[in-house]
C-alpha cells in the first residue's frame, strides 16, 4: 500500500484495503442506497430488507441473519462461557458483558443520567435507565403489538408467542423462557436460599418471599 506501506498477498485484497484511505464505497444497496467498502458487507447489510436468515441454530431451529449472532446464540445451549474476569474468575457468554461486569470492580461509572445524576457503568444501562424518565418504549412486539422499554424484554415476551424455551434445568429438563427463571427454579433442586432476614434469620428462595416475610412477621 503506497500511504501506510502494508503488504498483501493479493492486488483484490490490496484494493479492498486502499478504500480505508480513499473513503470509496462503490457497494450501493439498491433498497435504501446505503453504501459499503466491501461486498460481503453490502451482502450482510441486504438481509435486513429481504428478511433473508440463512443460518440456523441444529438446537433449537431459531435462525439468525449472521453466522455470529448464531455462535453467540448458540451459547445458551452448550452453556460455554468464553470470556473469564481477571479480577474473580467469573465467566461470560459475551465480551460486552464481561467488560460491564469488570466495572463491578473497578467503581467506575462513567455515564450520568442528565435528569436525576445517577450513574452506570456502561451506556446502555444509561440509555436503559433514562426511559423510566421520558416514558419512550421503542420495542414493539410482531405479534401482538405490545410496546417495551428494552430489547431483552421484547426477546423473552415474543417467546410466549412462539413457545420457545432455549433455557432447560440440567436435573429435570424443564424449559423456561429466560434464565432469570432458570436460576430460580433449579434453587429448588439446589436448596439454595440466597435471601437472608437480617432480623431473624430466616432464608428464602427469592427476593419477594423475604419482602413478604418482613412485612407480615416484622
Amino acid at each position: 500500500c503506497p500511504e501506510c506501506n502494508k503488504s498483501f498477498g493479493k492486488k483484490s485484497t490490496l484494493n479492498a484495503h486502499m478504500r480505508s484511505h480513499t473513503g470509496e464505497k462503490p457497494y450501493i444497496c439498491s433498497h435504501c442506497g446505503q453504501c459499503f467498502r466491501h461486498c460481503s458487507n453490502l451482502k450482510r447489510h441486504q438481509s435486513i430488507h429481504t428478511g433473508e436468515r440463512p443460518f440456523n441454530c441444529s438446537h433449537c431451529g431459531k435462525s439468525f441473519r449472521h453466522c455470529s449472532h448464531l455462535k453467540k446464540h448458540q451459547h445458551i445451549h452448550t452453556g460455554e462461557k468464553p470470556f473469564a474476569c481477571t479480577h474473580c474468575g467469573k465467566r461470560f457468554l459475551q465480551k460486552s458483558i464481561l467488560i460491564i461486569h469488570q466495572h463491578l470492580h473497578t467503581g467506575e461509572k462513567l455515564f450520568t443520567c442528565i435528569d436525576c445524576g445517577k450513574s452506570f457503568a456502561c451506556k446502555n444501562y444509561l440509555v436503559s435507565h433514562r426511559r423510566q424518565h421520558t416514558r419512550e418504549k421503542p420495542f414493539i412486539c410482531s405479534h401482538c403489538g405490545k410496546s417495551l422499554t428494552e430489547k431483552k424484554t421484547l426477546i423473552i415476551h415474543e417467546r410466549s408467542h412462539t413457545g420457545e424455551r432455549p433455557f432447560a434445568c440440567a436435573q429435570c429438563s424443564k424449559a423456561f423462557r429466560d434464565k432469570r427463571t432458570l436460576t430460580i427454579h433449579e434453587r429448588i433442586h439446589t436448596g439454595e436460599k440466597p435471601y437472608k432476614c437480617s432480623k431473624c434469620g430466616k432464608t428464602f428462595r427469592q427476593r419477594y418471599q423475604l419482602m413478604r416475610h418482613q412485612q407480615r412477621v416484622h
